[in-house]
């Protein structure tokens, strides 16, 4: 049996997504559960049908999804309405969408690596965190202790505070 001619399969796009914090590791199967059952909650079974959703990538703290072409904005609006994954609070934000995975790994190779430039130790709001600073301006605090640990995701402009 000969393959399908270009003209006659269907189009796809690629959503490349940022995942906050990047520090937090999961799977990309755990990440296609987490966006089936926010796009599934958005725009119900026969909605998730037609976007036909898959992670293709989830490496680095970067994902990438394919779905059907026209079906991008859905896509889009779906994982941002993502919060948990595996019961770890994360955000999932969209960057760019393509027409192949060539152009988003090209992009993502010329953003440089998104891995810590260091920690330190903060005093912030009368209590003791450790501040990760990354590329970008961007700051998490971690509380220090043991229980009710709770990450603040802060820029270097909330620190000059």
């Amino acid at each position: 049996m000969k393959p399908r001619p270009p003209t006659m399969r269907g189009k796809r796009r690629y959503i490349l997504a940022r995942l906050d914090p990047p520090s937090v590791t999961f799977s990309g199967r755990d990440l296609y559960y987490a966006i089936a059952e926010s796009l599934t909650s958005l725009y119900g079974d026969s909605g998730m049908a037609c976007i036909e959703p898959s992670v293709v990538s989830c490496t680095g703290g970067y994902a990438i999804i394919r779905c059907t072409r026209s079906t991008e904005g859905r896509v889009v609006a779906g994982l941002a309405a993502v919060h948990q994954v595996q019961e770890v609070s994360v955000a999932v934000r969209s960057i760019r969408t393509s027409g192949t995975m060539r152009s988003l790994r090209r992009h993502l190779a010329g953003m440089g690596p998104g891995a810590p430039l260091g920690e330190q130790d903060a005093y912030f709001q009368g209590r003791s965190w450790t501040g990760v600073q990354y590329p970008g301006g961007k700051v998490d605090l971690f509380e220090k202790g043991f229980k009710n640990q709770q990450p603040l995701f802060l820029t270097e402009e909330d620190l000059e505070e």
